[in-house]
């Protein structure tokens, strides 16, 4: 199948993009790297430095591809609170100009790369694909749930197949977020530089942590769905925050003072996946388990810091 993967040269983008050529696939790289690395975009991949803002242009870097993977998206919650209408352009209006020029360029199926957040706080756990989509504590989430919103659209009106996927908490090598926002890079990074580790709510918030490799299968195994589709990407595991630290000290063999942040508006208190749905349609299942992923991230961490 021949794939265009918008925001390849990102973390999870480069990760897809290489388990698309694993697979003999054969893939576009689109991103304009204002958040992407080009030295991340695998080789035997095509490579267009373009901006989905060109509409001009968009349709014929489309053209003749069966799929898109759409991942090209501002992710930082706290610059979206402060740049709503940034992350308004950004993620919502630039993923309606990719449908648009998917509808002109004939291409018909698209993966769409969403995130657990659309269902807010939950009602219970683990959470089910069938569960209400919560009230939006920022923007960026917000964008998440506009844009599954145009994707059925999309479905509804010119029959485009679309499957959407909400991760939950991915990690892993290759992570080069600046700044960066998500908690295991931080752990991990602090660890290594013994320094304190920064810690919410005492380490006592529980999420579900999904390794990117883990999370880069997800996308090419539902290539082959029809309709419009809704899966949870996750480990199924639910793990305390504290419980992750613990376990990076044993893995580097030593101990960090923790650096007490408190609470922290807009956080939920558990979320963990049931991903059930796509085990069923596709046999897909995580399957690095969280020890065997921080030992993999903890390595790539060190590696980088020895460059530096």
């Amino acid at each position: 199948m021949r794939v265009l993967v918008t925001g390849g040269a990102g973390f999870i983008g480069s990760a897809v993009t290489r388990v698309l050529l694993e697979e003999g696939h054969d893939v576009t790289v689109l991103d304009n790297l204002s958040k992407g690395f080009r030295a991340l975009v695998q080789p035997g991949a095509r490579f267009i430095e373009g901006d989905l803002r060109n509409e001009t242009q968009l349709p014929a870097w489309l053209r003749g591809h069966d799929a898109v993977i759409h991942m090209a998206a501002f992710i930082e919650v706290a610059q979206s609170v402060q740049e709503p209408l940034v992350f308004a352009e950004n993620n919502i209006i630039n993923s309606l100009r990719l449908l648009e020029g998917m509808r002109r360029a004939g291409v018909g199926k698209l993966v769409f790369s969403s995130s657990a957040t659309v269902y807010g706080t939950p009602e219970s756990l683990p959470i089910r694909e069938t569960d209400p989509l919560g009230v939006q504590s920022n923007p960026y989430g917000a964008s998440k749930v506009s844009t599954e919103a145009f994707v059925a659209t999309y479905n509804q009106l010119f029959g485009m197949d679309a499957v959407i996927l909400r991760y939950f908490n991915p990690y892993g090598p290759d992570e080069r977020h600046e700044p960066e926002t998500h908690a295991i890079p931080n752990f991990v990074r602090a660890a290594i530089e013994k320094r304190p580790v920064p810690l919410y709510w005492n380490g006592e918030v529980v999420r579900d942590f999904v390794y990117v490799d883990d999370l880069a299968r997800a996308h090419t195994a539902v290539l082959g769905l029809n309709g419009l589709q809704y899966f949870n990407i996750g480990s199924e595991t639910g793990t305390k925050m504290i419980d992750v630290v613990r376990e990076i000290f044993d893995i580097v063999g030593y101990e960090t003072p923790i650096d007490d942040l408190g609470e922290r508006a807009g956080d939920v208190p558990a979320t963990y996946a049931s991903s059930e749905k796509i085990a069923a349609a596709t046999g897909w299942r995580a399957q690095v388990p969280l020890r065997e992923g921080l030992e993999r991230t903890v390595a790539w961490f060190r590696a980088q810091a020895g460059r530096a």
